[in-house]
C-alpha cells in the first residue's frame, strides 16, 4: 500500500510527528515493533519532567519552550490533563556546569527563577537535606508531564485525521530511492513518498539499512516509588527535582494522588541489547542501593520502597539529541539518541520532523543536534 509518508517508531517524538504529518493533511502510516504506549522503550512510567531553564545548554530552550505551547495545544484539542505546574528545583554546587547554565538559560529568555541558598531550600521545603556549599534554582513555571497520557492523546488525534497505526510490526528492510521509499516488515510491504526513523533503542539499526552508521548506544535504566510522608512530598507542596551530587545526578517527582514520590538516577547504567529481554527492577544490586543512598542523604524522611521499573535510554556520545534529515536523502527524517532527557521536547521533535518532511525546513534552529557532527568527511 502507498502513502505520502512512513513513521517508524510510534513512541514519544513518532506518535508526534504522525499527529502533525496526518493533521497537514499527509497519507500516514507510523508503524512499531509493540503496541503505543508500551513499556518497552523509553515512554513509559506515568510522568516526566519538563523545565525551561536549562542545565544541558542555552541552546534546548526555544525547543522547549515551543514544545510547552504545543502542550497546550494538546491539552485544548485532546481534552486530556496532561501538565501540572509544579515547579522545579535543580540542587547542586553553584559552580557546576548544570546550574550555572541554568541561571544563564534563564538570563538570557528572561526565564523566572529563584536562587536560594541550603538554607533557603531547606526552610521551604522541609522534606529535603543539603550541604551547605549547595544551591537551588526554582524555576516556579515547569512542572510535570503525563507521558503514556501524551502517547493517548496523540494516538486518537493522528487516528482521528486518517493516520494509520500498525502495532506489533518489526522492520526487516528499508530502501530510499529518489522519492520511493520502500518498507518491508515480517508480515508484509509498505512503500512511501517519505520516511521519518524515531524508533528509540533501535533507531541504530534501522538507519544503518539506509547507509547511516550513528553511534547510539542503548543502556538500561531504573525508576522507583517511595512511600512518603504527603505533609512533605504530595504535589500540591513538593516540586519535581533534579539533583547533581557526589553520589551521581538525580532526578524526582513529588507524591501524585497518594502514589509516592518517584526517584531515578539519570547517569550511569549498564550498556544493553535492545532486542533481548532486560533484567527486571532488582535483579542488579545497584537498583536499590543507587536510589536509597540518594533518599537517606538528600531526602531522608522518606519511607520504603513501594515498586520500580526499568526502562532504556539511547545516548549519543555528547548527550546531544540528532534531529536532522538523513545527509543523502532529503525526504528521509531522523529523531534519534535523545539521552534521557528527550520526552518534554516531544511536542515540539514532532512538529519539526513534519516540517522537514513536508518543506525541508522548520522554525526552530536544530543545527547543534546535526547528525554532520558524527560523520567524518
Amino acid at each position: 500500500m502507498d502513502y505520502d509518508v512512513i513513521v517508524i517508531g510510534a513512541g514519544s517524538m513518532g506518535m508526534a510527528a504522525g499527529y502533525y504529518l496526518s493533521k497537514s493533511g499527509k497519507k500516514t502510516l507510523l508503524l512499531d515493533l509493540f503496541k503505543p504506549p508500551h513499556n518497552k522503550g523509553s515512554h513509559h512510567g506515568d510522568t516526566r519532567i519538563i523545565r525551561y531553564a536549562y542545565g544541558e545548554g542555552e541552546e534546548y530552550v526555544p525547543l522547549v519552550l515551543k514544545a510547552q505551547e504545543l502542550w497546550n495545544d494538546l491539552e485544548k484539542a485532546s481534552g486530556r490533563k496532561i501538565f501540572t505546574q509544579t515547579g522545579v528545583l535543580n540542587v547542586g554546587k553553584e559552580e557546576s556546569d548544570f546550574i550555572q547554565n541554568t541561571i544563564s538559560s534563564a538570563k538570557k529568555y528572561s526565564l523566572p527563577l529563584d536562587i536560594l541558598d541550603a538554607t533557603k531550600v531547606q526552610n521551604r521545603w522541609p522534606g529535603i537535606t543539603l550541604p551547605n556549599d549547595f544551591v537551588g534554582c526554582f524555576e516556579p513555571t515547569s512542572g510535570i508531564l503525563k507521558s503514556e497520557e501524551i502517547i493517548k492523546a496523540y494516538r486518537e488525534l493522528a487516528e482521528l485525521n486518517g493516520a494509520t497505526i500498525i502495532s506489533n510490526s518489526k522492520v526487516t528492510e528499508i530502501s530510499v530511492q529518489d522519492d520511493r521509499v520502500t518498507i518491508k516488515t515480517d508480515k508484509e510491504t509498505f512503500y512511501s513518498k517519505s520516511l521519518v526513523v524515531s524508533a528509540g533503542a533501535g533507531s541504530k539499526d534501522l538507519l544503518s539499512m539506509i547507509d547511516l552508521d550513528m553511534p547510539l548506544t542503548p543502556v538500561r535504566k531504573t525508576f522507583a516509588w517511595f512511600n512518603v510522608d504527603e505533609t512533605n512530598y504530595n504535589h500540591s507542596k513538593f516540586p519535581a527535582f533534579g539533583f547533581v551530587t557526589p553520589l551521581g545526578t538525580y532526578y524526582g517527582f513529588p507524591s501524585i494522588d497518594k502514589m509516592g514520590l518517584k526517584l531515578g538516577r539519570h547517569d550511569g547504567g549498564d550498556q544493553i541489547n535492545p532486542d533481548k529481554t532486560m533484567v527486571e527492577f532488582g535483579g542488579i544490586t545497584e537498583d536499590i542501593e543507587d536510589l536509597t543512598q540518594f533518599l537517606n542523604q538528600y531526602l531522608p524522611i522518606t519511607q520504603e520502597l513501594k515498586y520500580g521499573k526499568t526502562c532504556m535510554y539511547t545516548l549519543t556520545p555528547d548527550d546531544k539529541f540528532i534531529i536532522d534529515l538523513h545527509p543523502k536523502h532529503s525526504n528521509v527524517a531522523i529523531a534519534a539518541g535523545f539521552s534521557g532527557h528527550g520526552f518534554k521536547f516531544s511536542s515540539a521533535v514532532g512538529q519539526v520532523l513534519s516540517d522537514l518532511i513536508i518543506s525541508g525546513k522548520n522554525e526552530i534552529d536544530i543545527s547543534h543536534f546535526s547528525i554532520k557532527r558524527f560523520i567524518n568527511e
